[in-house]
Formats: C-alpha cells, structure tokens, sequence
C-alpha cells in the first residue's frame, strides 16, 4: 500500500495555481484601467514577458517537489513474527588478549576474534524467531546492538567489531555481564538468557563476576559461559628453538563455571574452532517459550524518485535553453566575463 508520512504537506500543492490566479486577475484589472494602446505598447516594451497561460513546466517541478517532501513510502502486507522464541544476549570479549593466534580456520591459523566472527556467523542465521543482542567489553562494555529480530544487523555490527574498541589492556567480565541484565530483566522470566564468550579474567570495572551473577539470578537471566583459546601452542623462538606455551594461562575458568552455576547455565570450553562450533550447536538446543504473536509491516522509501526525476527536468530544461539559444547564452557570458 502506498502512503505518505506526511500527507499535511501535500496541502502545499495548490499554492502556485493561487498565486498564479491571483496574478492574473491584478494584471486583467490593469487592462481595464488603463486604454487599451497604452496596454498593447507595455506588452511590446517588455517582450510580451505578460502570460496569459499558466506555466505548467514550473507547476511539475512543484509538485515533483512537494510530494518527495511529503514522504511517500511503500507500506507491505503485514508479516506475522514467530510466536515463540528466545532472547539472546550475547558479550563478546574483545580486549586485546583477543588477539593470540591459537585457532585454526581452513587450515590457517587466525586470531581468537576471527574465529569466533566466522563462527558465529551460522549461529545467527540459526536465530530465526529469536531476538538477538550484541555486547562488547574490554575495559569497558557497551551495547552494540539491542535486542532485535534483525538478525542481519547484528550480523554486520559484529563483522565490524574490531579488538580494542572497548580498551585492549584489561577486561569488565562483571560490567557486561551487569550490562547484559540490565537490557534482559524486563522481558520474561524465562527468556533471559546471557551466552558471555571471553578468555581472559575479571581486572576492571564496578562489578565482579560473581556479584554480577548474583544480580542475575535474582532478574532470572540464565548465563552460559565459554572460554576461549587453546591450552598449548608452539612458539618459535631463535635463539633456544620452539617452546611450548600455554596461551590460555590467564583464564578464570574458576570464576566462568561459578556464574553459570549460579545462575542455572553451564560453562563451555573452546580450545579449537572444532569445540566452539561444537558449543553453538548444543546452544541450539535451548527450548524456545512461549511470546506475544507480533507483526510488522516492511516499507521502502520512495522520496527518492519524484526527487530526482525533477532533478532530471530542472537539467533537461537547462540543458535545453543552452542548445535552443546558443548566442544568447554566449552573449550572457560575455557580460559576466566583462563584468
């Protein structure tokens, strides 16, 4: 269905028949008073600039004008959203420790980040039905996108995430986890749900884990926990040869398995692409709850077009004075060149 946003304006549209009536009508009460060869010689003096007919060209481009103002937009059929599904929260860490290349995507050794971005990209598209948000913390955390059915934004506000945008030198586990209850705690109680990917430990911020956890559980958000890295990698090293490290040293699995049990969910670990998957798919498994049927009616904006088409005919008519009266258009540029 065709509408406008606002359909008010669209009074504007008669103004100019108004002023061109009104203009007319002082010019025949001139005629009338004065005689007759006075009016004929003023009309020859001035080129005959006086109109009789209404200027259409103009009253196009007004019109064009007045309904793109106006805002009309296509409005479509309404789209029932699921009646069931599940609010996810999802924090994501993207301090610095982020980083560590231990994660192997086709044979090719990426950082943690990366890994996850890639594959979180099929857990989203598996969301449908599911509202689904997106957190960031470092030293700090942010939202980066609500709660949302649109699953694609969440997509690309994720591809665009990058490490350091929230601090790269410490990690707020206990704010986002703070953050992500506040944006859950009015939706029902069991639809709450905070799945936290991080690898390293709480060492900034208001909140602790735990007291964070404990305010979750007393909103009813079951958190899901998973840590992320390897716990061995080889590094090359010149002057004594390869070494084997533990990347994941800093890792508070402690504190990750004591919030998820506090608030009923379970903790995860992902030492390889292969479990992190592996993870996703058994969060699949959570049971959807029963919501408010919704619906929403998708729109497009169409100011665009009676925009440019009088873009269009402002530049064809332009472009038509230019090639009828090439000399006079000559003659006008002599006259600003030697003004």
């Amino acid at each position: 269905m065709f509408e406008f946003q606002w359909p008010w304006l669209l009074l504007l549209i008669p103004l100019p028949l108004l002023v061109w009536w009104l203009e007319e009508r002082k010019q025949r009460q001139q005629a009338l008073r004065a005689p007759l060869f006075l009016y004929w010689k003023m009309q020859r003096e001035q080129g005959k600039k006086v109109k009789s007919h209404f200027p259409w060209y103009n009253f196009l481009l007004w019109l064009l004008l007045v309904v793109a103002i106006a805002r009309p937009t296509w409005v479509g059929d309404s789209v029932a959203l699921p009646s069931s599904g599940r609010d996810l929260m999802v924090s994501i860490d993207i301090s610095g420790s982020m980083e560590m290349e231990d994660m192997m995507i086709d044979n090719q050794q990426v950082n943690r980040l990366i890994a996850v971005k890639a594959l979180m990209k099929e857990f989203i598209q598996r969301r449908d039905g599911d509202r689904l948000g997106l957190i960031l913390f470092g030293e700090q955390a942010y939202l980066q996108t609500p709660l949302t059915f649109d699953l694609e934004t969440v997509q690309l506000m994720l591809d665009e995430t990058e490490i350091g945008l929230a601090g790269s030198s410490r990690t707020a586990i206990g704010d986002s986890i703070g953050l992500a209850v506040k944006r859950l705690k009015d939706r029902n109680a069991e639809n709450r749900v905070l799945i936290l990917l991080t690898d390293g430990q709480n060492n900034t911020g208001v909140l602790n884990p735990i007291q964070a956890a404990e305010l979750a559980e007393h909103a009813g958000v079951t958190i899901y926990t998973i840590g992320v890295g390897a716990d061995r990698m080889v590094v090359r090293n010149s002057f004594f040869g390869n070494r084997t490290i533990n990347p994941s040293k800093e890792l508070d699995e402690e504190t990750l398995k004591a919030v998820a049990q506090k608030t009923g969910g379970q903790y995860f670990r992902a030492k390889n692409t292969r479990e992190l998957e592996q993870i996703y798919e058994t969060l699949d498994q959570l049971e959807p709850v029963e919501d408010l049927d919704q619906s929403y009616r998708p729109s497009k904006a169409l100011f665009f077009i009676p925009l440019l088409l009088a873009i269009a005919f402002s530049f064809i008519k332009v472009l038509l004075r230019v090639l009828v009266n090439p000399r006079k258009s000559q003659a006008t540029q002599q006259e600003i060149d030697n003004a």
